[in-house]
């Protein structure tokens, strides 16, 4: 462990700075740096998380080149050469001043215009979808009931496997919680076709992660993707791919349906601040060693699952 990064300054067009990430323009690229930021309950913390930025990326990596044979993807390089290139062709003369801020944690990215849909898979009973299964009836009804527009059997517990993975798509909220949509409301923002090919993509996305997890130990319970469209009009996977931050890893080896998972995310640190009674609002408290150091090590654990195993 090098160093924590909170917050990026270069001396590039900032484009977007967001809950982890700091984006910088380039001629026609991206420069996409995962910090090691997290936030809970929609707020930043002002205590960084070490690795955290690091993880990400090289899982994100890993999986856009796993994918890559047959689903386009926005990644270029996550090597450093090829990013102090892209910084001495934005006029940086001297890269290496910001190889220690940036090695590991960024990925030259091409642009695209993203699609404003979240695309979430699931494929577990977990988060959202087993509250409002809850609400539903679906624990006491004695017929099948309806979510998303999809018909799920009554009478599954938390955490139970579904019959098969569904696509509930979200809307992608700037601030605050993403908002669930119907599917019939993604084909009325980016039309039939793009619908039901961000649909399709997705679900087969999911189910070969899952293929490839399972083995390693880790249940991929959901996930979203996020896809956008290049210059030419090519639907390209962006953004962060099978991360804990995007989606809810659990341990094969724990996994006992009826209740909810130890995950492999900042589960500790939405417990620490529930313990506390905080507030859920800004300023958010700062984390102590001991819960910023169990984090860290979740996240470290399904990078080492997952790709060094």
């Amino acid at each position: 462990m090098d160093m924590t990064v909170m917050e990026t300054q270069l001396p590039l067009p900032l484009h977007a700075r967001g809950k982890v990430r700091d984006t910088y323009r380039l001629d026609h690229a991206l420069l996409m740096i995962t910090t090691d930021r997290l936030s809970a309950f929609d707020v930043v913390l002002p205590t960084p998380i070490p690795d955290k930025g690091r993880v990400l990326t090289g899982l994100s990596a890993f999986w856009f080149r796993r994918f890559e044979s047959w689903m386009p993807h926005h990644l270029i390089s996550t090597e450093w050469d090829a990013i102090a290139e892209a910084l001495r062709n934005a006029g940086i003369a001297e890269p290496e001043a910001y190889r220690s801020l940036l090695e590991g944690r960024t990925m030259l990215v091409k642009r695209a215009q993203p699609f404003p849909v979240e695309c979430v898979v699931r494929g577990y009973l977990a988060g959202s979808l087993w509250k409002e299964y809850v609400d539903t009836g679906g624990t006491t009804s004695s017929a099948s009931i309806e979510l998303h527009g999809i018909r799920l059997p009554s009478g599954l517990r938390e955490s139970d496997r579904l019959p098969e993975p569904i696509f509930t798509p979200a809307t992608k909220a700037q601030v605050g919680h993403d908002e669930n949509i119907s599917f019939e409301q993604v084909v009325t923002m980016i039309g039939e076709e793009y619908a039901h090919r961000l649909r399709e993509l997705s679900l087969r996305l999911y189910l070969e992660a899952v293929e490839y997890a399972l083995p390693r130990g880790i249940i991929i319970a959901d996930t979203k993707f996020e896809f956008g469209l290049d210059s030419e009009g090519h639907i390209l996977l962006i953004d962060e791919v099978l991360t804990p931050d995007s989606s809810r890893f659990w341990d094969a080896t724990l996994y006992q349906p009826g209740r909810s998972q130890p995950s492999y995310d900042k589960q500790f640190v939405r417990d620490y601040l529930e313990s506390i009674g905080w507030n859920k609002q800004p300023p958010a408290p700062p984390l102590p060693p001991e819960v910023v150091q169990k984090t860290a090590e979740k996240y470290r654990e399904a990078y080492r699952r997952l790709i060094a195993a």
